[in-house]
């Protein structure tokens, strides 16, 4: 099972979203490209989708940017994921053979487990409010 970049885009971009709520500051998609490592025509995609989700807001001009439209501790992951992919852990539906409905059962109930787990991890859990996060091995 992979999880697909624009995911991963998606979740380090509100992650950075996140860090500025509260503020008042919007964040321009250069800013966001630069300090989560994302390019910025492919983040441009994505920021679409999360707005049409109504996970963000944005402004144009010169003083425009993009910020959260909820609190951190109210968009999931799952919010995310599914904003960016339209589901979470798609199944193919082919329940053919002597095992097929036993083996999408199973399926059906670790999409079940995902989307759960996914949906208790909010945007608050991912923010440090640390500038740099130091890491020991």
């Amino acid at each position: 099972m992979k999880v697909s970049v624009q995911v991963d885009y998606a979740c380090r971009v509100m992650a950075e979203l996140a860090r500025r709520y509260g503020s008042g500051e919007l964040a321009q998609i250069e800013h966001l490209a630069e300090a989560e490592g994302v390019p910025a025509n492919f983040l441009a995609q994505i920021l679409l989708k999360l707005r049409n989700e109504g996970l963000i807001t944005s402004r144009r001009g010169n003083q425009g940017g993009y910020a959260l439209a909820r609190p951190p501790e109210e968009i999931s992951l799952h919010d995310i994921l599914v904003a960016v992919e339209g589901h979470c852990l798609q199944l193919s539906g082919n329940t053919a053979g002597r095992s097929g409905r036993r083996v999408q059962h199973m399926w059906i109930e670790i999409r079940e487990l995902l989307a759960e787990k996914t949906r208790r991890c909010t945007l608050d859990r991912l923010v440090s409010k640390e500038p740099a996060e130091m890491y020991y091995i």
